[in-house]
């Protein structure tokens, strides 16, 4: 990407719209651009995203919250290249459950504007607008799992998983529940940049790593940068650089010079488990970006994560995912 030519993102929104699902991807965006910016050496890296918020009339928006959002622009305003259209999403609760709100002057103007995007996107609900507008007709999407149901009884030409945080089909992204969003934005900031800018990100955000996969999938903890003086946190960032060497709770708290006992009871208080459980999750994380991002074997794959064997390997994907290695690669890769 030039250097005089950042990204363009436009969020829109209207009356009613979930706060997160505009500010959400919004914050994703802003904190990536503000980590490409510098790199090691001082000098200026990726231009990364320029985000605008557009709403029907460009007046002010209420949102779900109550808190009110400023528009930068009117959609008419909405003129030249957009890398990113992103529609966020409302729900009315009615009765014991929740109605999609469709914006019917938002949806004629997704039906005109989308498809000159280079790609298009929903946050939770919006999917229904997106639907509406006819932009996911033959195409596989998602949406929060609450209104997942009512989005394909109205809309049968979209194949509606109810599962995944997100699913991309070609340029159109749409992802599950409001906090799904700021996965769905890492991911596209993968995509536009690498994955090592996306992992900057949201460790500088301190945000959990969730790939595609169900609503309530598991996901690991990324290795924050360190608290001053809190030797866990040291640990924990140690730990996912060395995943291939002896990661037992003997030679964690050897590394610590603390005995094992004393280790245990620390590591349980910062973490909320023990450390073996941790050590698992964070090599079977990294076996999972294998999967989806190589086309290594395996072997290959359960010894560069740690875990070892392909037996290993399989035993974890079964107990924490409910999955094979291979069914989860042929899935989500």
């Amino acid at each position: 990407m030039p250097a005089s030519a950042p990204h363009r993102v436009v969020i829109v929104a209207f009356s009613g719209v979930e706060l997160l699902d505009v500010t959400g991807p919004a914050e994703v965006f802003s904190v990536a651009t503000r980590v490409a910016g510098t790199s090691h050496s001082g000098h200026p890296g990726h231009p990364g995203y320029l985000v605008r918020i557009a709403t029907a009339d460009g007046g002010p928006v209420t949102t779900s919250s109550g808190v009110r959002l400023l528009a930068d622009l009117t959609l008419d305003e909405v003129r030249g290249r957009v890398d990113t259209l992103l529609v966020a999403g409302a729900v009315d609760l009615v009765g014991d459950g929740v109605e999609p709100v469709i914006d019917s002057e938002v949806t004629d103007w997704l039906r005109e504007a989308a498809p000159t995007a280079r790609r298009t996107g929903s946050i939770c609900a919006g999917a229904h607008l997106l639907a509406a507008a006819g932009l996911l007709d033959g195409l596989s999407a998602t949406t929060h799992w609450l209104t997942a149901a009512r989005l394909a009884a109205d809309h049968p030409g979209v194949a509606v998983d109810p599962d995944p945080i997100f699913i991309r089909s070609g340029s159109v992204w749409t992802c599950a529940g409001v906090t799904s969003g700021l996965d769905m934005a890492l991911a596209m900031v993968a995509e536009d940049h690498g994955q090592a800018l996306a992992l900057a990100t949201a460790r500088m955000m301190v945000m959990y790593v969730k790939r595609s996969g169900g609503q309530s999938q598991f996901s690991v903890p990324l290795s924050a940068p360190a608290t001053s003086g809190d030797r866990i946190d040291d640990l924990r960032v140690w730990i996912a650089d060395h995943l291939t060497e002896d990661l037992t709770a003997e030679a964690l708290a050897a590394r610590l010079h603390l005995s094992v006992r004393h280790f245990s009871r620390l590591f349980r208080q910062r973490t909320h488990g023990t450390p073996a459980a941790y050590v698992e999750s964070a090599r079977l994380e990294a076996a999972r970006r294998l999967l989806e991002e190589t086309d290594g074997s395996l072997p290959d794959i359960a010894a560069a994560s740690g875990l070892g064997s392909v037996e290993t390997l399989h035993r974890s994907f079964q107990r924490r995912l409910g999955t094979t290695p291979a069914e989860y690669r042929r899935r989500f890769r």
